[in-house]
């Protein structure tokens, strides 16, 4: 596993005069940002003041962020965390950032490409898989094993 940076959410906006924003968020809600306290910014940190539920997400203030000028400043930057901060995982369990780039293989042991997405669309996860002439096509994840540095992908879906 590398340690490539993870985003926990995009900053969208100001919220109000004094410098806080909105935030839409990538992973269990606004609470589980509190335990980070700082993130990279586009290369630059933000420290992680306070930050609760709010319209399409949440709404932060950092530390650095002092009024509305400076927040709008910011929409579009991505808040990251490198992969070693994130939780450890249960077994069966993955991150979506650790499934990007995976080579894909078939049951069968063909090659087909590797993963550039991971989506859902409300009936659960689906990887797009982009092969080596870069068509592209979608599988349910539950069709997928993830093992040993690869995914492979029951040969029936593997079209």
């Amino acid at each position: 596993m590398t340690d490539k940076p993870v985003t926990l959410a995009v900053i969208i906006g100001a919220h109000g005069v004094a410098g806080e924003v909105r935030l839409k968020l990538f992973g269990e809600g606004a609470e589980t940002l509190k335990s980070y306290g700082g993130f990279d910014a586009g290369g630059r940190t933000l420290t992680l003041r306070s930050v609760r539920p709010g319209p399409n997400g949440a709404v932060a203030r950092f530390a650095e962020v002092g009024d509305r000028t400076a927040a709008e400043g910011l929409r579009g930057t991505e808040l990251t965390v490198p992969r070693s901060a994130l939780p450890a995982l249960g077994e069966g369990e993955y991150y979506h950032a650790d499934l990007i780039d995976l080579p894909c293989f078939s049951s069968e042991g063909e090659g087909l490409g590797h993963v550039v997405a991971v989506e859902n669309f409300g009936a659960g996860d689906i990887i797009e898989v982009e092969r080596p002439n870069g068509k592209r096509f979608m599988v349910p994840m539950h069709a997928v094993t993830v093992a040993e540095g690869r995914a492979v992908i029951e040969a029936a879906f593997a079209v």
